[in-house]
């Protein structure tokens, strides 16, 4: 059995001559004015979209690629307005490329331009560290799906979408579920059970990732209302957003690594398609909620996962932080990082929350099996040794026999 994987090539093209600058600009401006058009039109089909973009003077590429992404604006990102910086997207039946070792740049792309024999070929920069799929690319052994072209001030960057067969992880007889849960305070946090009992949880810290979307609200918020140049504007969103990938990118890094420290690792992640439907926490939260790259990581993890040779499995993400992993009964959370069990029977009394909706979601991956140990047994402590992420350091005695307190955590 073989699964698909994708990944993004991305390659800067090197400096184009003012001609081919000139006809670049025009592909990006004729490409946001068709956009704005069709989204403000209030298009939300195909054909309502492609009577908006017929008349203006871009490829069938990036008209068939605007009737797929108009649509999707609304229904699967609520925008309600436009950014000025949308990259240009083209369908596959665009891709052109060119190889040569004899040229400085070995690559090269052709970019599609309206009308008959208008397109023109252009040098890339490739990453070297993504050499081996460029090769693949050329060669046909992988697929492209969409490519999209971005404009900086200093340079312009190619975005390729690629997909390629991978051997599909089998499901091990005895799996170890390691369930993450991501998150707000904590930005993702993972916890192995083996036999049912949480061991050794790894905590991903999210006051970075919160810290950088705040700032990058209010800063381009500012340049906005004091007229600050376009480009000006561009650099700072460039600026905030590679300092996101690149926490998405350590975070689900991590993920796999902590994986792969257990026996028959099956990650259990929750499905988080129709995220945006469900939430109504009011204005403030919401937009918080919505500008979450929860899609984002999870489609990260899932994808390395995949090349790590790691079964992932989806799983119902109803009262993940409010369900006791111990015995199923829906507690209450005190604060932002402690969940309280309300079951008197139940030997949790108080939990690290974010730990224990990692757990609750990693024990269902077989909601039909036996029930969990209603005893505190193994080792729960986070991984990384700190006491304040402790879930065995800081038990007290409870007044009520069999249970165990969690003494308050400080995020």
């Amino acid at each position: 059995m073989t699964a698909t994987a994708t990944k993004t090539l991305e390659a800067t093209l090197a400096p184009p001559t003012a001609h081919k600058e000139q006809r670049l600009q025009r592909t990006v401006a004729t490409y946001r004015r068709a956009l704005a058009d069709a989204f403000e039109s209030g298009a939300d089909t195909q054909t309502a979209v492609n009577d908006v973009v017929t008349g203006y003077n871009l490829t069938s590429y990036a008209k068939d690629a605007l009737k797929n992404y108009v649509p999707q604006l609304r229904d699967t990102y609520d925008a309600e307005e436009l950014s000025e910086d949308h990259l240009v997207r083209f369908t596959n039946r665009g891709w052109r490329l060119d190889h040569s070792e004899e040229r400085r740049h070995e690559f090269c792309w052709r970019v599609p331009q309206a009308g008959r024999g208008n397109a023109f070929w252009i040098p890339l920069r490739i990453n070297p560290a993504q050499r081996e799929l460029w090769d693949d690319l050329l060669d046909g052994d992988v697929s492209v799906g969409e490519f999209r072209l971005q404009e900086h001030h200093t340079n312009w960057v190619l975005h390729v979408t690629v997909e390629y067969e991978v051997a599909d992880p089998e499901e091990p007889d005895d799996p170890t579920p390691v369930g993450f849960d991501i998150g707000e305070s904590k930005l993702l946090t993972g916890c192995a059970c083996q036999n049912g009992i949480p061991t050794q949880p790894m905590l991903f810290d999210g006051g970075r990732a919160r810290h950088l979307r705040k700032e990058m609200f209010t800063t381009l918020r500012r340049l906005q209302e004091r007229d600050a140049a376009e480009w000006r504007v561009d650099e700072r969103f460039d600026h905030y957003q590679n300092a996101l990938t690149d926490i998405v990118e350590k975070a689900s890094r991590e993920a796999i690594e902590y994986a792969n420290e257990f026996e028959n690792p099956v990650i259990v992640l929750e499905d988080l398609s129709d995220i945006r439907e469900h939430l109504d926490y009011g204005k403030w939260m919401n937009r918080r909620l919505h500008n979450w790259a929860f899609a984002r990581l999870t489609g990260r993890i899932e994808d390395k996962a995949l090349e790590a040779g790691i079964p992932v499995q989806f799983v119902n993400p109803a009262y993940t932080s409010q369900t006791c992993h111990a015995c199923g009964h829906i507690g209450s959370r005190s604060s932002q990082a402690a969940f309280r069990c309300t079951n008197g029977e139940c030997w949790v009394s108080e939990y690290q929350a974010d730990i224990n909706a990692a757990a609750t979601i990693a024990g269902r991956l077989n909601p039909w099996g036996e029930s969990l140990s209603l005893k505190p047994t193994g080792d729960d402590s986070p991984r990384d040794g700190s006491a304040c992420d402790s879930t065995t350091g800081h038990r007290t005695p409870s007044p009520k026999p069999g249970q165990t307190t969690l003494a308050a955590f400080q995020s």
